[in-house]
């Protein structure tokens, strides 16, 4: 039949490519046929048949409808071209940088990195673990610490933890107040001046010399300052550790190759981005914050290490080391609420650390500090007063002819550090020398500052510094140490060894390019490659977060778009973007929360509910919020004790700030009653936090402002297509009901207009990482709001479609109306277990077998798999999956029966490497069976390159740096 145009242009949708079989002008076979397995008519009677009648909406969204991929980048482009992207000598902890392009094609750029999830499974993640093992040991080797975790969120976030480890790390000093240098980075107070105000410290800011005899429990110096003083803090750290305080210095990467290393002045932590090693500034992020601290506060670090263990086969293998650290056990006993970190990021500085090696980072090193040099005499010479009379690569100076020099400035197309609009000075101006900087620039500098006519010549000046010496650095602050001795940073430095090196490592890796991962609750959809394109843009990528407001015309029109794709998304007035992880936006919305009561004269509203199958990161957040965790019980079948809710909330009115509640629960279910909860909230005084990790099951068919909610993040790397990353980026913004808008983080040097103005920051930068942003643009644009309802469906669709397959062979843990899971479904492996011994481990492992990753596992209940198959998985991949878990169910039963060996069992021994297959064998059960269970596995065959990785030997042994070079040279 001949279609009409409106036919053929729906064709050409997005909506079809990330919806498999979505019947919207494509094939609607697929549909039809899991329609027909799960029993429903259509898609919108399934969706009533789950939905509660009192939250689902008839189609609501006011957003366009799905453009074509060309459509979105073309507009997108035009955005873009808005931006001017000036020279940037704002330094202020965001360089520019150049990364080469044999990582930024094949890692940034590649879907076998950025598109893997969290390395909880290790065995098939041992590509990643060691880039980040090598993150480790390059901040190791830098700083000269002795531990280092495998990155945080930003260098803001990472200086509030510092704060918060030193607290809880000196017993013997009762204090309640950290120092921080007033020549920090102002972000970095901005930060963590917020995070003090939550826990009730105290902060004194002043010159670092007042440390010395300050009553405090810690201290925060910088180096260099952010006026580009270099200064040797040893003395200052004795005396801090005479009083039992702890004392915490931020640095630079790229400085401490000519600078002596924190650690030998005595730091107890040492922190900072890593963004300076070849990461572009993305207007703020994302990038990899690192974390160094000594042995013995191993235990109370934040963030995620990587640790070396051994596999079943006695082999070197890698893994997360100390993991019962993590709030996900610890809950409000944990270190910190850090949930996503920044592992594509760590990678990325990792990688240019290794293909530079030592002496490329010292070349690199010495040319920008040269050039700081020659512009420092050549700006003497010229009359100029230097702030700083030593510096690494940033010069403060002052002029007479200020506004003069911006004028030129502007008109050159360049950016200085302009002192008063920054709100840092009235009379100063900066300048940060980067890798991208020439010897022309430099001449360019002079022209700019100091007008025509000043006869300075660039090389002539150089010649001079040749043969006077550089004093810049004082020699007593001059690096004599050595640093990435290991051979990993020493062999890599042709293209050819760098993209083998880095293709060994993918290649041990499973991410989405190779399989589907059904991990309940995080949510791992399709990430297009459309969407992705915008990242590495330069007029996106290159582009400083403190730029002027005239120049990012561009990023704020598509910030703004995003907003109001938000707002109608989830029903709230206000959304903020700056929380840069999921974790972060609970902690933001909490913080709202809180000034919210405090200003009707509430404070002492501060117990938080939360319902035990709740996430580990609400109670670990509601403690940095200072809020006290009061947990409420759920029933038999998963839902929310009403009764024992309301009970506690009635007990607790006078005291109550609020509830947080993930809809649909954790358990994989609409709960009936949802909207009666909220009212009882409030009607007890206190707020509503829904946590947005399951907010893919909501967009386009109810919202939560509907069901009732004060406050929600949105996990933008699960619901809004931005990947993973092995581990982070994220973004996490949150939407407000109007009362809250005034509550929400600002930024204290590049400020929001809006009703917030004057608050402090959670991140770094004041739009979180932006530069991650479009992706959430295009993935919405490209949707349209037909689309977005019609992907939660599908995702409800193929939810209850590999639930129904699994039900004839595993019991399925809970169910809500009709019988029906929502997006996602809980495989109750306890009988198994009960019965035959094999764990929810043991299938984990096997799953590898097959070439797939593990759902996630034994949370929120212990012994399960809590299962996700997302709306952009084909019918066929969904049962690819359902047959590899139908096959391990036969393997379960035929141990059983005796058929198989209890103990010597293709699970038990699960996963199989091909050393192990081709090996001498001894096994009960046939090679075959072990590594090709399945027919159809041919195609799909990964091989994990180590075997199942011994856990307790990892943390009773722990080394977090790299082994020596004979454990890779197999």
């Amino acid at each position: 039949m001949t279609q009409t145009l409106s036919q053929l242009e729906q064709r050409d949708a997005f909506v079809g490519r990330h919806i498999a079989s979505n019947g919207a002008g494509f094939d609607n076979q697929e549909t039809a046929a899991m329609l027909a397995t799960v029993g429903a008519e259509s898609i919108d009677a399934l969706t009533a048949e789950i939905v509660p009648a009192d939250i689902l909406r008839a189609p609501f969204l006011d957003i366009a409808n799905s453009k074509t991929e060309f459509e979105a980048l073309n507009y997108l482009r035009s955005l873009a071209n808005k931006n001017k992207v000036f020279k940037s000598y704002i330094g202020l902890g965001y360089h520019d940088t150049i990364m080469p392009n044999v990582i930024l094609r094949n890692v940034l750029e590649n879907p076998g990195w950025y598109t893997a999830y969290t390395p909880y499974q290790p065995e098939i993640a041992q590509g990643r673990l060691e880039a980040l093992l090598n993150f480790q040991q390059m901040v190791i080797d830098m700083t000269a610490m002795e531990l280092a975790n495998a990155s945080l969120l930003d260098e803001g976030t990472a200086a509030a933890e510092a704060m918060a480890m030193a607290k809880r790390s000196v017993k013997k000093n009762k204090s309640n107040t950290f120092f921080i240098d007033e020549n920090c980075l102002p972000q970095t107070i901005d930060v963590v001046k917020t995070r003090a105000e939550a826990f009730g410290w105290d902060i004194q800011v002043g010159p670092a010399d007042d440390a010395a005899t300050a009553d405090v429990f810690g201290a925060l110096f910088q180096y260099p300052g952010k006026n580009g003083d270099v200064r040797d803090f040893t003395a200052l750290i004795e005396a801090l550790h005479g009083n039992n305080a702890l004392v915490a210095v931020a640095t630079d990467l790229m400085a401490l190759v000519n600078l002596k290393a924190p650690g030998e002045m005595g730091a107890d932590i040492v922190l900072g981005n890593a963004q300076h090693f070849g990461v572009p500034m993305g207007f703020g992020g994302p990038h990899a914050a690192f974390f160094t601290t000594r042995d013995e506060f191993k235990r109370a670090i934040p963030g995620r290490i990587i640790g070396v263990s051994i596999d079943a086969q006695g082999k070197q293998a890698l893994r997360m080391a100390l993991q019962t650290r993590e709030q996900h056990i610890r809950r409000e006993k944990a270190n910190s609420n850090i949930c996503t970190a920044q592992v594509l990021l760590a990678n990325l500085s990792s990688f240019y650390a290794v293909y530079h090696g030592p002496a490329g980072l010292k070349n690199i090193a010495a040319r920008i500090h040269r050039l700081a040099d020659i512009l420092a005499a050549g700006l003497q010479q010229g009359g100029v007063e230097l702030v700083n009379h030593s510096w690494f690569d940033t010069l403060t100076i002052k002029v007479s002819d200020r506004n003069a020099v911006l004028a030129r400035a502007e008109a050159a197309e360049l950016n200085l550090r302009n002192d008063a609009a920054l709100g840092l000075a009235s009379d100063t101006l900066g300048i940060t020398i980067s890798e991208k900087t020439s010897a022309a620039d430099v001449q360019q500098l002079f022209d700019v500052i100091l007008g025509e006519g000043h006869q300075l010549n660039v090389y002539a000046l150089d010649t001079d510094i040749v043969a006077a010496g550089s004093s810049s650095i004082p020699a007593e602050l001059q690096r004599s140490s050595e640093f990435l001795t290991h051979p990993t940073f020493n062999q890599y430095h042709t293209e050819h060894d760098m993209l083998r090196y880095m293709k060994r490592l993918e290649a041990k890796d499973l991410a989405m390019n190779h399989s589907m991962i059904t991990l309940g609750s995080c949510t791992m959809k399709l990430n297009a490659t459309t969407e992705m394109i915008p990242v590495t843009w330069p007029e996106f990528a290159n582009m400083h977060p403190f730029a002027p407001a005239s120049q990012t015309a561009g990023y704020q029109q598509m910030i703004g778009e995003l907003e109001d794709y938000l707002k109608a998304i989830t029903g709230f007035p206000a959304i903020c973007t700056q929380p840069n992880s999921g974790a972060q936006g609970e902690y933001a919305g909490l913080l709202a929360i809180r000034k919210y009561h405090e200003s009707r004269g509430e404070g002492h509203r501060n117990v938080c509910l939360i319902p035990r199958s709740a996430h580990g990161t609400n109670p670990a957040s509601a403690q940095m919020a200072s809020m006290r965790v009061v947990v409420t019980n759920c029933d038999d079948e998963g839902n929310v004790d009403f009764d024992d809710l309301k009970a506690k909330a009635e007990e607790l009115k006078d005291q109550l700030s609020c509830l947080m509640l993930t809809y649909p629960s954790t358990h994989g279910i609409y709960e009936q009653g949802v909207k009666e909860i909220c009212d009882m909230i409030h009607a007890n005084g206190g707020m509503v936090y829904m946590d947005g990790a399951n907010l893919n099951a909501q967009v386009g068919i109810t919202q939560p402002a509907f069901i009732g909610a004060d406050v929600t993040h949105m996990n933008l790397h699960k619901t809004f297509a931005i990947p993973h990353g092995g581990g982070g980026p994220g973004m996490g913004p949150i939407g407000v009901a109007a009362h809250l808008a005034p509550f929400v983080a600002n930024h204290s040097v590049a400020p929001i207009d809006n009703e917030s103005k004057g608050n402090g920051a959670v991140s770094a930068a004041q739009y979180g990482s932006a530069s991650i942003l479009p992706i959430s643009w295009m993935y919405i644009t490209l949707m349209g709001g037909n689309g977005l309802r019609l992907a939660t469906q599908n995702a409800l669709l193929k939810a209850n479609y590999l639930a129904k397959r699994l039900s004839e062979h595993y019991p399925i843990l809970y169910s809500g109306q009709n019988g029906r899971v929502a997006h996602e479904c809980i495989v109750d492996l306890r009988p198994i277990k009960a019965e035959t011994g094999i764990t929810e481990v043991d299938i984990a492992k096997r799953l590898m077998d097959y070439g797939f990753h593990a759902p996630t596992m034994s949370f929120p209940v212990a012994g399960t798999f809590m299962i996700e198959p997302t709306e952009s998985e084909s019918k066929a991949e969904i049962d690819r999956f359902a047959d590899a878990m139908i096959s391990i169910k036969g393997e379960i039963d035929a141990v059983q029966r005796g058929e198989l060996d209890a103990e010597n069992n293709p699970l038990k021994h699960a996963p199989h490497t091909a050393e192990v297959a081709v090996g001498e064998w001894d096994r009960p059960y046939s090679r075959e069976q072990a590594v090709y269970p399945v027919k159809n596995l041919g195609a799909h065959k990964f091989w994990p390159s180590v075997g199942r990785i011994d856990d307790v030997y990892g943390d009773r042994n722990l080394i977090c740096s790299c082994p020596a070079i004979e454990n890779y040279e197999d």
